[in-house]
């Protein structure tokens, strides 16, 4: 009885552990630019890896950067806003 209750905890854990690698490559394959809140800007060189909104051709977009402070990659912030961040430019370097 102990080796049938570990084989179906084992089959469990593979099914598991497949639905959730489906579910990450699915969420990737879908990151795309996201919409431009009104009275927002781009700030590029501000974000940080992995929590961009998108870039000017760097990588295929929202989420994607691999570095801190990347110049191609932007977040969109308030009006304004970006010219007061050390680092923030509102064009891509």
């Amino acid at each position: 009885m102990t080796k049938s209750l570990s084989v179906k905890t084992t089959s469990a854990l593979i099914a598991s552990s497949l639905l959730g690698a489906l579910a990450l490559s699915a969420a990737a394959a879908h990151a795309g630019p996201v919409m431009q809140p009104a009275e927002s800007e781009k700030c590029y060189g501000v974000a940080k890896a992995g929590h961009n909104d998108c870039a000017a051709g760097a990588h295929s977009c929202a989420g994607q950067s691999t570095k801190n402070m990347d110049k191609t990659s932007f977040v969109y912030l308030p009006a304004g806003a970006c010219g007061k961040i050390a680092g923030g430019s509102t064009k891509a370097m």
